[in-house]
């Protein structure tokens, strides 16, 4: 049974080191499509940007996705195509491993929330 996002069938992809998506997985994440596609990449040292751009952009074109997990250190080697990327669904949410933590000055999708409101907008 995959876990899916609150929209009925979609489901909710991963990229990232081995312990991130072992953990999803065995939370129920996975799923292979009907074109053997999975909804899952794991990376190490020795995977290329081009697989991990390449996949971002499988995910992104995918209908059946509402949300792409991300660690933030692999994040970081695609920043410009996560950057260029605008769209509201599926949604980009980068999260720390295990070796990286969380860093929110990193994050493209967080700043770019950030420029949305004026915090003077937000006081009574």
């Amino acid at each position: 049974m995959a876990l899916h996002s609150g929209a009925k069938g979609k489901l909710i992809a991963v990229i990232g080191d081995e312990d991130t998506c072992v953990g999803f997985l065995l939370g129920g994440l996975g799923e292979i499509n009907k074109n053997r596609h999975p909804n899952f990449m794991v990376t190490n040292k020795n995977t290329s940007v081009i697989e991990i751009e390449e996949t971002f952009k499988r995910f992104i074109k995918r209908d059946d996705i509402d949300i792409i997990l991300i660690n933030q250190n692999v994040a970081e080697l695609i920043r410009h195509t996560i950057d260029e990327y605008v769209q509201p669904i599926p949604a980009v949410l980068e999260i720390p491993s295990k070796d990286h933590p969380y860093d929110a000055s990193k994050d493209s999708i967080l700043r770019r929330a950030k420029g949305m409101f004026n915090p003077e907008d937000l006081q009574h």
